[in-house]
């Protein structure tokens, strides 16, 4: 066993990857990650002593959630990256510590690597499994891929110029109680509750972020196919890096294409006023190795769901920000609140062939909060009616693995009068599907984003007052979730906190829970997987 990683829903035999990620990240990369976490935890002790003095911890806040985005599922694999976020955070944990009180720290605010084979020998001490005891190493690692999802979601607010103090507090205050070695099971699950908590807070927090930024989503028909001017191919989740590139190209006979989570931009109104802004290109992350080679221009990954690069577009791939991958340019962070430099991204474009099409037609979407409670009269009537029996929520993730299939035959199979709510890639599986309308209003209502579940959330409740219901449970919506990654694990946790149960979450349950921390979300949540679209669907629909 060279490294090990179960934090992905594609854990090698539905246990963990021991040799390499099925990801694609080398075990290296996976050790260093780990060291990385284990550095964050340095930082965040020794910055929580901070806090208490009353003294600024604004830089280390940014590293802690810099750094665990990073070790974000598909983020970085750049190795050279994240040697160097560990030696920053060696740095900031020496200035902090010339400020607060430092007898007794944790060995994880005092280790020092001389060098990088130094690095990756102390990396296989303190990985995942170091933990001895089952349902501790569950929760702990339960409560770190809350913490990661959540620190995703803070980092685009951030970029927004929005932030929480209190979401950084909890983040510190729950990464040091992963380092107790006395810590009981009941204070993690505690601990996991009240992440949950924030992750509602962290995606409220982004939902403000964004639609004071770029106006409420409306209703919008997306172009699927491509004009004839060479294009620039942006993927990833971040809305500022999309709004500094669209400035940027103005007038540079360059277009900009969304892909995968990157399609809900288009949904903005801001957005709608660059001319250059034409479509979206392709499907979900997991296909973009067969569509980047006929997109021909270069690609701009913005955050995570990068798929190791084939050597045939290798050379037009950039990251920024969290992501990053080993031979590809990575375009620099802002400095002095100045944006970011993509010119090199626009230079390399207008040397490409304008990308070959592969699809037509349009994707309807653009049904966050706002929009569906503008529609609530017409929902509610078309309930009473009888028009809709039932709400499907199908958030969440889309992965490579066949068994995924599972929610495209689902989605097909679903009766007339159900109606879909989806948010996240997940919705890659049957958003190009003829499912047609119920008296105008359409049976996939996308939100948006992965984040964007909050807004599914938010559209819930409001239909639970609406109906004059004293439980969210009592609502006529099934909870069938896809899940892939760590954000998928704070969308899940932040509907436990409010209150919602019975969620069907496939297509395999998390490696990373224990038989026991299982039962406890069975037993307390009515946590379920699923089975087949026939037994699921006389089960939950009919």
């Amino acid at each position: 066993m060279s490294m090990f990683c179960y934090q992905c829903q594609e854990a090698a035999k539905g246990t963990g990857c021991e040799i390499k990620g099925v990801c694609g990240k080398t075990s290296d990369v996976a050790n260093l990650q780990d060291l990385l976490l284990y550095t964050t935890k340095g930082v965040a002790l020794l910055s929580q002593l901070a806090d208490e003095k009353g003294i600024d911890t604004a830089v280390a806040n940014k590293y802690i959630i810099d750094s665990l985005f990073i070790t974000i599922t598909n983020a970085n694999f750049d190795r050279n990256k994240i040697v160097a976020k560990i030696k920053e955070g060696y740095a900031i944990q020496d200035g902090l510590k010339g400020q607060v009180e430092t007898k007794d720290l944790h060995d994880c605010a005092t280790f020092r690597a001389a060098d990088e084979n130094e690095m990756e020998s102390k990396a296989l001490l303190i990985g995942i499994l170091s933990i001895e005891n089952e349902d501790i190493r569950s929760l702990k690692e339960l409560l770190t891929y809350g913490l990661k999802g959540m620190a995703a979601y803070g980092e685009h607010a951030w970029n927004l110029g929005y932030e929480d103090d209190s979401i950084y507090k909890f983040a510190k205050k729950a990464l040091v109680a992963t380092l107790s070695e006395t810590i009981s099971a009941d204070e993690l699950v505690g601990l996991v509750l009240e992440c949950g908590k924030f992750g509602v807070d962290v995606m409220a927090l982004l939902d403000k972020a964004n639609t004071e930024s770029f106006g409420n989503p409306e209703i919008t028909a997306v172009n699927i196919g491509v004009g004839t001017k060479p294009g620039i191919l942006i993927s990833g989740h971040d809305l500022k890096d999309l709004e500094e590139l669209l400035e940027q190209t103005q007038g540079t006979g360059v277009d900009v294409y969304t892909h995968s989570e990157m399609l809900p931009a288009h949904y903005y109104p801001k957005f709608k006023k660059y001319e250059n802004f034409v479509g979206n290109y392709g499907s979900a992350w997991w296909k973009q190795t067969e569509e980047f080679v006929t997109f021909n221009g270069p690609i701009l990954f913005t955050t995570n769901c990068i798929v190791p690069p084939k050597a045939s577009y290798k050379d037009r791939v950039y990251t920024t920000g969290a992501s990053g991958f080993d031979g590809c340019v990575h375009i620099a962070d802002r400095v002095d609140g100045k944006a970011k430099d993509f010119s090199a991204v626009i230079e390399h474009a207008k040397k490409c062939a304008a990308p070959t099409e592969i699809e037509t037609g349009e994707i309807v979407g653009g049904f966050a909060h706002n929009q569906v409670l503008q529609l609530a009269d017409k929902v509610v009537e078309a309930v009473k009616g009888g028009a809709i029996k039932k709400f499907v929520v199908m958030a969440g993730c889309d992965g490579r693995m066949n068994d995924r299939n599972y929610y495209t035959d689902f989605a097909q199979e679903l009766p007339n009068d159900t109606v879909i709510l989806t948010a996240g890639c997940a919705k890659y599986r049957y958003n190009k599907l003829p499912l047609g309308d119920i008296g105008g209003i359409p049976r996939v209502l996308d939100a948006g984003q992965c984040n964007d579940s909050y807004s599914l959330a938010v559209t819930a409740l409001k239909l639970k007052e609406v109906f004059g219901l004293e439980d969210i449970n009592d609502l006529p919506i099934v909870y069938n979730i896809a899940w892939y990654e760590q954000k998928a694990v704070i969308v899940l946790l932040a509907l436990l906190h409010l209150g919602v149960k019975n969620i069907h979450l496939g297509p395999t349950l998390p490696a990373f829970l224990s038989p026991n921390v299982a039962n406890i979300l069975v037993e307390t949540f009515g946590i379920s997987g699923i089975s087949s679209v026939e037994e699921d669907m006389k089960n939950w629909i009919n």
